[in-house]
């Protein structure tokens, strides 16, 4: 199986979805697995209990899924360091628990927020560094049995021993902290669930994990971490601190920059595989210029030396780019698959109306389109018109160009002229058109565009006789009509 020495994880919380920034995370922690043959799992952080679903566990699988970032122990795959739900590891973190409180390492504390908010005032105004005073550390069984009775629940606090906490990071080399900077923090709640910084680290050890890759948002948890490492007596893992992505505008990613959820891209009409790539080049590089790869070639050339130290800027333009690149390169058939469920979602298509004949002409339109939209959501505002029977001209449209004296003239003689075609084919509807334009002395423009703005109620798109073949001559014919109506009222 390769390097089984070897173990990421990504262990997403279930607040919420998926989002670009997880999915970074997440792929670059498959990609380093991936590339050393070695084990990736996913573990899922829901002891936040107000705020985690299980909609939420279930958006995040689906998201990892459709990225294709398939992991080998975890949720609907087991493995022999499960449960992967951290609220199935309740009983763990107790025993670990009772074990720094006999070695003293940890301690009870009683304190109510009102007397933490006094202790702090009063440091505050003393000038002191606000951190808790260890009112708790050393309390007779007689005071601790006292405020039980007050019916008092105790957190439990580490101790912490002033010191310097030194770890290498991967990417940026030594970092240091001053531990008696550090307030003793508390592991478990009164109700009994650990904190974050505690269950992750009992997790990371039991769960054999080398390796720990994340943002470095979580920069400022990692000396906390060491600490508990040191209490328990495990071994620490590397750490990797991946930079933030931003926005355009150099500010924390947000919805204003474009969506954030993973599967807000599906159902835009993202391909996943240009999802991946794109997101792979948020904060890494290969090296050389090129921008395409498949995942075979991302795995083979990702290492941590090429991931850059400065934060990633999220560019929709970008991910456009990416995505349309991919439409480029796909097959007509793989393509009009794909967009067939966009389809029926707009309503433009029924399952009933996908016999053999409609398929081949779905597959012309897709053919003619291609190269011209970015997402299947684009697609579906461009090629509107194939699929509805009264189309939306584009006000401006109707303005600039069908607005113009004398082009009800021009269109009617081309109504006129369209019926008597034998063969309805790109040659001889250019060769009507073009007709028409010379028996009215105008040049081809002054007929081309009026027609164009009629039939599909824009002013720019595919060929014009291309585009006349396949929305075919009895619809041509109706829509002439109408906008000639439309242009005299």
């Amino acid at each position: 199986m390769g390097n089984k020495e070897i173990r990421l994880r990504f262990a997403p919380s279930p607040t919420g979805y998926l989002h670009i920034g997880g999915a970074r995370t997440a792929l670059f922690n498959w990609l380093y697995a991936r590339h050393h043959k070695s084990t990736f799992i996913l573990r899922i952080e829901d002891t936040d209990q107000i705020r985690s679903t299980e909609e939420a566990v279930n958006v995040i699988l689906e998201g990892m899924k459709w990225l294709g970032l398939d992991w080998d122990e975890g949720p609907g795959k087991g493995g022999e360091y499960g449960p992967y739900f951290q609220m199935q590891r309740l009983p763990l973190y107790q025993e670990y628990t009772e074990k720094l409180l006999k070695d003293k390492k940890a301690y009870r504390c009683y304190c109510t927020r009102e007397e933490l908010a006094e202790s702090r005032e009063k440091q505050a105004k003393e000038n002191k560094s606000l951190k808790y005073d260890r009112h708790c550390l050393n309390l007779s069984d007689e005071e601790m049995r006292k405020y039980e009775e007050e019916g008092r629940k105790p957190v439990i606090r580490l101790k912490i021993p002033a010191k310097k906490i030194v770890f290498n990071d991967l990417l940026r080399g030594e970092v240091t902290f001053d531990g008696g900077l550090l307030s003793d923090f508390v592991i478990m709640k009164s109700d009994g669930i650990p904190t974050y910084n505690y269950a992750v680290v009992i997790d990371d050890a039991l769960m054999n994990i080398t390796h720990v890759m994340r943002g470095d948002d979580h920069i400022s948890n990692t000396p906390k971490q060491i600490l508990i490492y040191e209490a328990l007596g495990f071994a620490i893992p590397k750490f990797a601190h991946i930079p933030m992505i931003m926005g355009s505008d150099y500010t924390r990613l947000s919805k204003r920059h474009g969506a954030t959820s993973v599967m807000e891209y599906k159902k835009m009409g993202y391909i996943p595989e240009a999802v991946v790539n794109y997101i792979a080049h948020l904060g890494w590089s290969s090296g050389d210029e090129r921008e395409i790869f498949s995942p075979k070639e991302l795995i083979k050339e990702f290492s941590l030396d090429k991931i850059s130290k400065h934060a990633a800027v999220f560019n929709m333009d970008k991910l456009n780019w990416f995505n349309s690149e991919y439409l480029e390169r796909m097959s007509v058939d793989s393509l009009t698959e794909m967009l067939i469920p966009h389809l029926k979602e707009a309503n433009y298509i029924r399952e009933e109306d996908l016999s053999e004949p409609k398929l081949e002409w779905l597959k012309e339109v897709v053919k003619l389109m291609q190269g011209r939209f970015k997402n299947f959501s684009q697609f579906i505002d461009y090629a509107d018109y194939f699929f509805v029977d009264k189309i939306n001209i584009e006000p401006q449209a109707f303005q600039s160009v069908l607005n113009k004296e004398g082009v009800p003239d021009i269109l009617q003689a081309l109504k006129e002229k369209l019926p008597f075609l034998k063969c309805w084919d790109e040659e001889n509807i250019e060769n009507a058109v073009r007709g028409v334009a010379s028996s009215l002395q105008i040049k081809g423009g002054q007929i081309i565009h009026p027609t164009r703005v009629a039939l599909t109620g824009k002013k720019i798109g595919p060929g014009l006789f291309e585009l006349m073949v396949i929305l075919g001559k009895e619809k041509i014919i109706k829509r002439l009509e109408e906008v000639v109506e439309k242009i005299k009222k």
